[in-house]
């Protein structure tokens, strides 16, 4: 379906803009802006919102403002949300809105900490510029079903959070924001390579193109001849470096536990998923043979990553650490559905992204709070009996991690079934030995999820009080996070239209490339 005004353009634009009014040092100046930015950036979350509801997002809903670049060999930019990239909007959309309030308070205090230490700072101009930034260009990425679209959002979200790394950032923030940078730079340009193989041999960098105002999935990769397989390997690295998974890993850890917490709320559940739903918009697209005949190695990949990152979780003293951690851990939970190749799989994947997004950004806005109001705190070892004050965000804490073990009446529920199913119908483990491998390398993993979410809650939030001070004063930087948590327990009982339009995208993608 076509739009009759150029909607999605606008809520990457119009957010930018309001960014500019905001300026100050106190969050009361710039409160009015803050909220305005919010609205702004909820509005994609209530377009995807309204056209779920009336059964097109399946379909594809698509801005009107095309780029055509044909004769370039580029293809046309377009954006469109549809089944795949529904529930990226939705999870980019809300998480960015509330993260946007709840940064008021914990950007005072972070910018206050850092005058008191003899830093220059700069202030909340540059802070909610490059935040909205970093926002929007992830929407941009979610949108766009053109490669040369999708890679430049995809550059404009590293450099703006690359500077908030650099600017707010804690510890020795200039050598991570580096190391974050040069990583992510260097999966950029593998990924790259690819798809220019790809794009410059077929003539287009689009993933589904227009015919009659609807989006039809496309493919040319007969088109590459013998270059099939390198320039998959290529693209496919390069977004697994995006991703994190295991092997590729060593940078995560370091940028999202030393980010300013506001940013860890976005960098550890949205950016780095968007690395998955590259793989599922662009990969499939692309390299559709390929993707089939490396779909073994990187469902053994994605296992190991759910272990590794978990096991690796359990072993840290830092609440913030070991969040970016259990990203790593989860990241493989991403992989391992689009490994199966399978609707189930694909579709449970990009619910699975957005389970994530809400339930990590519920813990690393907890972690902020007794950081911002408990002195510093992030040693789990310091912490113990937090519930007692803080009953709201420990119960929030506690949806969190039940949307990271897949547990109702989260929405992570959801998310891992479908992964489950897609693995259970994916003909590649349909021999008996093999499915009861593959069985049992689920339950471990499950298992390891859920032992280091349910010990973390419990030594952080039960047995003995250790720390002193704070309080649950109710005041907009703890509602955000309740609020955010309410909202992942919300769409556990709406998520039917969200399921039937990931369903009806991604069966018609699987159709149009794996023949």
């Amino acid at each position: 379906m076509m739009l009759g005004y150029p909607l999605l353009w606008a809520t990457i634009i119009a957010p930018v803009i309001l960014s500019l009014a905001a300026s100050g040092k106190k969050a009361e100046n710039v409160r009015p802006v803050a909220y305005a930015i919010a609205a702004s950036l909820l509005a994609p979350a209530a377009i995807s919102a309204y056209y779920l509801a009336r059964g097109l997002v399946g379909e594809g809903v698509v801005d009107p403002l095309v780029i055509d670049l044909k004769d370039a060999g580029l293809g046309e930019i377009i954006l469109a949300i549809d089944g795949l990239s529904a529930p990226v909007v939705l999870g980019v959309s809300l998480v960015t809105a509330l993260v946007a309030i709840y940064s008021l308070k914990y950007m005072e205090h972070r910018i206050g900490e850092m005058e008191a230490h003899g830093e220059r700072p700069p202030g909340f101009r540059a802070y909610y510029f490059l935040y909205t930034l970093f926002a929007v260009s992830m929407l941009g990425i979610a949108y766009s079903v053109n490669f040369i679209a999708f890679y430049i959002f995809l550059e404009i979200s590293l450099i703006s959070s690359f500077l908030l790394i650099l600017y707010y950032g804690y510890g020795d923030r200039r050598r991570i924001a580096l190391l974050y940078f040069v990583w992510t730079h260097l999966g950029g340009a593998a990924m790259l390579a690819g798809a220019l193989v790809y794009g410059f041999s077929s003539g287009t960098f689009n993933a589904a193109v227009l015919e009659a105002g609807r989006l039809v999935y496309t493919t040319f990769e007969e088109a590459l001849g013998g270059l099939v397989m390198a320039a998959a390997i290529l693209f496919i690295l390069g977004m697994l470096v995006k991703m994190a998974v295991l092997g590729v890993h060593m940078w995560l850890p370091y940028a999202h536990a030393e980010a300013p917490t506001p940013i860890s709320a976005l960098l550890s559940p949205n950016l780095v998923g968007l690395g998955a739903y590259g793989l599922a918009r662009f990969g499939l697209s692309f390299f559709p043979s390929a993707f089939e005949d490396l779909s073994p190695l990187l469902l053994g990949l994605a296992i190991a990553t759910i272990v590794y990152g978990g096991l690796v979780a359990l072993q840290q003293n830092d609440f913030k650490r070991l969040l970016a951690y259990s990203s790593v851990s989860q990241m493989g939970y991403l992989l391992l559905g689009l490994a199966t190749l399978t609707s189930y799989g694909i579709a449970g994947a990009m619910l699975f992204y957005l389970s994530h997004a809400i339930g990590k950004a519920v813990l690393f806005m907890t972690a902020g709070v007794f950081i911002a109001e408990l002195g510093g705190l992030r040693a789990i070892n310091l912490m113990g009996g937090l519930a007692r004050l803080y009953p709201a965000i420990a119960a929030s804490a506690l949806i969190g991690f039940l949307h990271l073990a897949g547990i109702p009446p989260s929405f992570g529920f959801w998310g891992e079934l479908m992964i489950v199913l897609g693995v259970a119908v994916n003909p590649g483990v349909s021999e008996a030995w093999r499915l009861i491998a593959v069985s049992l390398a689920l339950i471990v993993a499950f298992l390891v999820t859920a032992a280091y979410s349910f010990i973390t809650m419990r030594r952080i939030f039960f047995g003995p009080p250790k720390a002193s001070g704070g309080g649950e004063v109710v005041d907009e930087f703890k509602a955000t996070v309740v609020t955010v948590a309410i909202l992942g327990i919300m769409m556990f009982v709406v998520a039917g239209p969200l399921f039937s339009a990931a369903q009806a995208s991604v069966e018609a993608m699987v159709s149009a490339y794996l023949r």
